[in-house]
């Protein structure tokens, strides 16, 4: 399974493409930082995400988005920018036809780590390693998006096999809602 992680941000946006499936271990395709000039109209740079996140889709045909789910922080301003990052990357996937796949952070943590409560070192230090990547990859969006598509092509393909795949806040797909892929 092709998997394109997704840590949305609006300065920084880590992405990943991620080749795996349940007990094999999973394979990184590409990983970095999609930015965009904080300084510049909000609009341009949902605008620039968004083209971004199309072309990666165009680019790697990726069979699914997983994206991080964006829950409540202390700062407001930091979670609307992330909301609205997150945002447009769902909407570029709905563009394509792709089916999105949405995680807290804890079931990424739990994922890749064992435990929902890993800190970003733990988390990092365990994709360099699950990715046999010769050093952890920076910034800390990138291995996040890494962590993204490992979980969704371990997690997320096991409970797509069994019916019980989550997406949205209902956490149920429609019927036939994932596809046979491309």
């Amino acid at each position: 399974m092709l998997v394109l992680g997704i840590d949305p941000g609006l300065t920084r946006c880590g992405y990943a493409v991620i080749q795996g499936s349940p007990g094999r271990p999973p394979r990184a395709i590409t990983y970095s930082v999609l930015r965009t000039p904080p300084a510049a109209e909000l609009g341009q740079r949902l605008l620039e995400l968004s083209d971004a996140v199309a072309a990666l889709i165009t680019t790697y045909e990726p069979e699914v988005l997983a994206v991080e789910r964006v829950f409540s922080q202390h700062n407001v301003r930091t979670v609307m920018g992330t909301g609205q990052a997150a945002g447009v990357a769902i909407l570029a996937a709905a563009r394509a036809g792709l089916p999105v796949a949405l995680y807290t952070p804890s079931e990424v943590k739990a994922a890749v780590t064992g435990s929902g409560n890993a800190d970003k070192a733990q988390v990092t230090a365990m994709v360099t390693r699950l990715l046999s990547l010769a050093e952890p990859p920076r910034p800390a969006d990138a291995a996040d998006a890494l962590a993204l598509g490992i979980c969704h092509a371990w997690r997320g393909a096991a409970l797509q096999r069994r019916g019980l795949a989550r997406t949205g806040p209902t956490g149920a797909l429609p019927a036939g809602a994932w596809g046979a892929g491309r």
